[in-house]
This record gives C-alpha cells, sequence and structure tokens, in this order.
C-alpha cells in the first residue's frame, strides 16, 4: 500500500449542507469510487483530520465551508522512469520542467510519482503549491509558489490569463505547404460523455488557442502552439479540431483502451516557456526548458 506523506484536501460545501449529517457521509458522496470501509480505517488510522490536525471520525458532523485533509492511497504505484529538473528557484517561485507521463500532483495511481512531491523531497520545502497544471501526458514548465504569504499573486496571473505560454508540438503531416501557416481557434469546450475527455460544442466562446506551423519533414510537421484561455486538454482538443491530431495522443480524436503507459511513445506536446510581469517585483520575467520534442527537423 502506498501512502502519500502530504495531506490532500477537500471544502465541505456551503450549498444544501443538510444532505449530509456526518463528514463521512460528505467524503462518500465526493469520492464514489473509494469505499466507506476504507474512509472508515482511514479515519481510524488518524488519516483524516481538520486542518488544525486534530481527528474526525466517522461520527464527526459535517460542517458546511471547512476543510478537511485526508492522505491518498493506492494498493500499489508504478514508478515514472524520468526526471524532473528545477529550471529556477528563488524566494518566490520554483520553476521545474516535469517529464512525460509524470502527474503534477497525486492522481489516480499516483500518489509519491508526481512533481509536488518529488520536489518537495528534492527540496525539503514542504510549502511549495502548484501555481498552475499541465496534463500527466505533456511534458514542460509548471511554476510553484515558495512563500504562502505571496502564493494569492502568482495564482491570480494565471486565472487572469496575464502569462504567456507557448508550447511546442508534433504532429503527423504530409503537407509541406502549410509550414508558416497560422491558425485562431475559438470555440466552446464542454466536459464530453467520456468524463475523462473534452468536446467541442456549440455556445458561447470559452476556448482560445493560436497555433503556426513552424516546419515541416518526412511527413511530420513541428508547430508553435499558445493557449490564450486554460480548458482542459485546450491544444490537444484545438489540434485535432483542424485535423492535425498530435502524435501518440491516446485520447484525441478516439480514445484508445486503457493499458500500462508506453514509455517510448510519449505524446508529442511541451509547454516549452511562460513570460509574465512578476506581480511582487514588476519585472518582466521569462523561462524555458531545455527539454525537447522528438523532432528532427
Amino acid at each position: 500500500m502506498g501512502r502519500s506523506q502530504y495531506a490532500s484536501s477537500v471544502v465541505m460545501p456551503c450549498n444544501n449542507p443538510s444532505q449530509y449529517e456526518t463528514v463521512l457521509d460528505f467524503l462518500i458522496a465526493r469520492f464514489p469510487r473509494i469505499d466507506a470501509d476504507i474512509w472508515r480505517q482511514r479515519m481510524l488510522d488518524g488519516h483524516v483530520h481538520w486542518e488544525s490536525g486534530d481527528p474526525i471520525s466517522e461520527t464527526t458532523p459535517f460542517t458546511a465551508n471547512v476543510r478537511v485533509f485526508y492522505y491518498r492511497e493506492v494498493p500499489e504505484e508504478p514508478e515514472i522512469p524520468f526526471n524532473e529538473l528545477i529550471i529556477h528557484q528563488d524566494e518566490e517561485l520554483l520553476v521545474a520542467c516535469k517529464p512525460h507521463f509524470l502527474p503534477v500532483t497525486p492522481a489516480g495511481i499516483y500518489v509519491q510519482q508526481c512533481l509536488l512531491n518529488r520536489l518537495r523531497e528534492k527540496t525539503g520545502i514542504d510549502e511549495l503549491t502548484p501555481i498552475h497544471r499541465i496534463d500527466r501526458d505533456t511534458a514542460g514548465l509548471v511554476m510553484f509558489s515558495v512563500n504562502p504569504q505571496t502564493r494569492g499573486a502568482y495564482q491570480r496571473m494565471f486565472a487572469e490569463g496575464t502569462v504567456k505560454k507557448t508550447y511546442q508540438a508534433v504532429a503527423a503531416c504530409g503537407d509541406a505547404a502549410i509550414s508558416g501557416k497560422y491558425w485562431l481557434i475559438e470555440n466552446r469546450m464542454e466536459t464530453a460523455e467520456q468524463w475523462f475527455r473534452m468536446t467541442i460544442t456549440q455556445g458561447e466562446i470559452n476556448a482560445r488557442s493560436t497555433v503556426r506551423c513552424l516546419d515541416v519533414k518526412n511527413g511530420r510537421a513541428l508547430f508553435e502552439l499558445s493557449p490564450l484561455t486554460g480548458k482542459t486538454h485546450q491544444l490537444r482538443v484545438h489540434m485535432n479540431s483542424i485535423g492535425l491530431p498530435l502524435e501518440n495522443d491516446r485520447l484525441y480524436p478516439e480514445a484508445l483502451p486503457k493499458e500500462a503507459d508506453d514509455f517510448g511513445k510519449p505524446l508529442q506536446l511541451l509547454a516549452r516557456e511562460v513570460e509574465f510581469v512578476d506581480p511582487i517585483t514588476g519585472v518582466q520575467r521569462q523561462f524555458q526548458t531545455t527539454r525537447g520534442l522528438n523532432w528532427s527537423g
């Protein structure tokens, strides 16, 4: 059994609080794939508690708008055989380059094998918190807050869309004439029937990206992409929407059967650069990874 040494947390909702009598009732409803007996055992073991550290039992009453802390557990955790790189570190920020296949935070069958816990162990900074996310399948830059006092200022940059993010991607393409072509893609994206995928729907635009083809060679093309909004899987969906699904994408255009990771076929998508005005110092900052994609053009 693998258990995270760092607590995860969830806030109990303030809307319609009468539907839950106890914290246990809420956790069972919030995490339907975790058996009720597992939550009871976690509580008996002292692995569910308030922010103060006081334990929560199966009879503890539900309290709206309060955060509950717990520790993720998995029966067996695969090891991701690739290393992260620390690009920059100061008193406010840590910028790391995540390898393909590694989640940013604990998710699914991954607890210790995530970028956040690896960096906490490497740096000894327990207060590290990701300011934004990228997919597990995507490699590239992720920014972390080091100082809890300034964390909100950096998080607002991403919420307000003032961070310029530049990606690179590779897709199959036999048309050399698209080299240099530019697309502005604007549409509405919502969660698909398969909850782990996104789909384009009718309605008010909520997803915007720019795409430029940098080069075409030997039936493959290299692209530069910039997401202007931050929807889940946005760049993958937008590339698929123009008939250029990313190389080794297992979700788009169709979800392939679930199987063990093929480490020899990473998704060819890289968060290459971030640029922003530092909200604390007012200085223009730019970070770029040295990691590259499988591109020989």
